[in-house]
């Protein structure tokens, strides 16, 4: 999101400068008003495992300062908010820029997990000159959490609609012509609840000719795979791993699956719906923002198995309901979720930022 953001500030005229521990792939090719920094990690015998956020504050504070750096937009509190705040810190006081931090939501389930992060997560927000979220619910559940002194403003993700018009290229190999494709798309943390999807996909091949497609990599592959293997449908089920080019794996799929235990947002069941295709999600954070219950997917509650398999086979056995909400979903995806009014919203943000900055130079210095 933070890439494609940069992009469309780069078109309309914005410089901008990466800072990251390496290239993202979308950003492989040279882009007019883009600049790349690699953050170097260095071994140091003293510690364990090199000091990355130190490395990246040193990164920060030197682009900062060549650059002329006026604002400074990080994604997440934990470490990028922290370490750009030390990055500003180590500059003289006329070149120190403006900070906003967006939260995607690890930042408030990092310290549910681990409450020894609270304090450099609140110390990093309010710190910042503007806090945004993904949804209303992680903006709401970061000012219960940590009771900011400031507003957190929502700002939706967003779509670049050139990738996910009706006419691209399709990977149709992944599709036979007497099967349903159900397809989950994570990072396989236990968050995304992975092992759910293979139990309902038992539930849908009892009733159905279908295929699971599962897209990702992470630490509960394996649970997936040992779960599959007991169930005795592992022969159904086919891992992709990753896959950069999502966009043209997606419109496959007949059924898009996502029963995480809560989502920020919900990126996967926005692209999912941006290509046409009906999603079955829970209800649960962010994700009720994005998915209409009946109109463009369902949503069901957490670990639900059988309603979950119950709607899945609904969809997949009558396909005039799942194109029409597939339809419903790309009209919503593409008009709710555009990429200019976001990022407009950004740059409104931006301008607000800055000429409060301004004014408390300009009273400083009378």
């Amino acid at each position: 999101m933070a890439t494609e953001l940069g992009i469309a500030l780069a078109r309309r005229g914005h410089v901008v400068h990466f800072v990251t521990r390496g290239t993202p792939f979308r950003l492989n090719q040279y882009r007019e008003n883009i600049f790349i920094h690699i953050v170097e990690e260095v071994s140091y015998p003293l510690f364990n495992s090199p000091p990355y956020t130190l490395s990246l504050a040193t990164k920060i504070c030197e682009v900062a300062e060549e650059h002329d750096i006026q604002l400074w937009h990080v994604h997440y509190a934990i470490p990028n908010a922290a370490a750009a705040i030390f990055g500003r810190e180590m500059l003289p006081e006329e070149k120190r820029f403006a900070l906003v931090t967006t939260l995607h939501g690890t930042d408030i389930t990092l310290v549910g997990s681990d409450p020894s992060f609270f304090r450099i997560t609140k110390f990093a927000m309010e710190r910042s000159c503007a806090v945004t979220a993904v949804s209303d619910w992680l903006a709401n559940e970061t000012m219960e959490t940590f009771s900011l002194s400031k507003p957190v403003k929502r700002i939706y993700n967003f779509l670049d609609p050139t990738k996910f018009t009706e006419d691209r290229p399709r990977h149709c190999d992944l599709k036979k012509a007497d099967e349903k494709v159900i397809m989950h798309i994570s990072n396989f943390r236990p968050v995304k609840r992975v092992t759910d999807v293979v139990r309902v996909f038992k539930k849908v091949t009892e009733r159905i000719e279908a295929r699971l497609v599962m897209v990702g990599e992470g630490p509960e592959r394996m649970a997936a795979v040992g779960v599959a293997r007991q169930l005795g449908i592992a022969d159904r089920i086919m891992y992709l791993g990753n896959c950069e080019d999502i966009e043209s794996v997606l419109p496959c799929a007949d059924l898009v699956f996502q029963p995480s235990e809560h989502e920020s947002f919900g990126m996967v069941s926005l692209e999912a719906m941006a290509c046409g295709v009906p999603v079955l999600a829970t209800a649960s954070g962010g994700i009720v923002e994005v998915v209409e219950h009946g109109r463009t997917g369902y949503l069901c509650e957490v670990g639900d198995i059988e309603t979950m398999a119950a709607h899945a086979i609904d969809l997949l056995t009558h396909p005039e309901k799942a194109k029409a909400m597939g339809e419903a979903g790309r009209a919503l995806a593409l008009g709710r979720f555009r990429r200019d009014d976001m990022v407009a919203q950004y740059e409104a943000l931006y301008g607000e930022v800055l000429a409060r900055r301004a004014s408390l130079a300009t009273v400083a210095v009378k």
